[in-house]
């Protein structure tokens, strides 16, 4: 399942996202860091100067598109290819885990026990010349030619707030977990960013972090109603992780534990609905095509488009 964790800025989220991903790290699992602001790793236990060397994803865009294009007689070249480019009879396609493959080998680290990809940080040269999203495209990339089987996790870290709904990455989610504490800003964002998932049909729950007791509980089944899932407390553990000493899992809170237990939950009883994530990233772009991509491609990137190739486990990988 692909399940992306967001919310506003401050709310927990990558915290979050790292103890799911920890959590989940017993079955097959690839972690993506897509947050503006590159925390993942270290949330994950590597140190500031580990995070800082990690090979970027926003920095072989080139290499993957070429990767990913294989023989599809319908992208003539890498330059061709978009973030919004949709595999087709010809396209590689990515499991969770494979041997062999050059893009994991390059672009992949473990990091506390999690693969990891990051996208890379927005750098100096990128200042009033680059949009973060455009790094972003590399994961979007790689979501959509991911087919992920049974008991598998991609878990992608978001930017914050409605900053996700930039480009078409927030509708690759089977599955997407918004943190929410308990207060008027951080509910604020849940609306807007329902508000917008909702018209695609992404499905959302809410977890709520941060929650000291029964009044903030309170709170947030009056804000967010049925979408709340389950909430985590004030966490002496993560305190002390984000000190630097960090510990094993199982010293998590039980109660933080049972939280995230849940979550683990949710996502294996969720459906997966190919036909609905071909279908947005088919719309998605045919939208790029036309506002941005033709004009820069000079030709017509619609005909990219495989209407009777429909992503999933049928598939195989290469």
């Amino acid at each position: 399942m692909k399940i992306a964790f967001v919310g506003k800025g401050g709310s927990g989220k990558t915290t979050l996202a790292a103890l799911f991903a920890r959590t989940v790290a017993d079955a097959p699992l690839l972690a993506v860091d897509a947050d503006i602001n590159q925390h993942l790793a270290v949330a994950l236990g590597a140190t500031q100067a580990q995070a800082a060397a990690l090979p970027a994803l926003g920095a072989h865009l080139t290499e993957i598109k070429e990767y990913l294009r294989g023989d599809n007689p319908r992208i003539s070249s890498a330059a061709a290819m978009v973030k919004t480019t949709p595999p087709g009879p010809g396209s590689r396609l990515l499991a969770v885990e494979e041997t062999g493959n050059p893009l994991y080998d390059r672009l992949v680290t473990a990091v506390g026990g999690v693969r990891l990809a990051v996208t890379g940080p927005f750098a100096d040269a990128d200042l009033g010349v680059a949009c973060y999203h455009s790094k972003v495209g590399a994961v979007e990339l790689l979501l959509n030619h991911l087919v992920d089987g049974p008991d598998e996790y991609v878990v992608v870290d978001m930017t914050a707030g409605a900053d996700s709904f930039a480009s078409g990455l927030f509708t690759r989610f089977d599955m997407t977990f918004l943190v929410c504490e308990p207060t008027v800003r951080s509910v604020g964002v849940y609306r807007q960013y329902v508000g917008h998932a909702r018209e695609f049909g992404i499905p959302v729950r809410v977890v709520g972090n941060k929650v000291e007791d029964d009044a903030d509980v309170a709170f947030l089944r009056a804000h967010v109603g049925a979408d709340l899932l389950t909430w985590c407390g004030r966490s002496g553990y993560v305190r002390a992780a984000e000190k630097g000493a960090a510990a094993p899992l199982d010293r998590l809170e039980p109660a933080n534990a049972a939280a995230l237990a849940t979550l683990r939950a949710a996502v294996d009883a969720a459906p997966r609905d190919w036909d609905r994530l071909t279908r947005h990233a088919h719309e998605f772009h045919r939208r790029n095509a036309l506002a941005w991509a033709n004009e820069r491609a000079g030709a017509d990137l619609r005909d990219q488009i495989d209407p009777d190739f429909v992503l999933g486990p049928a598939l195989s990988v290469r």
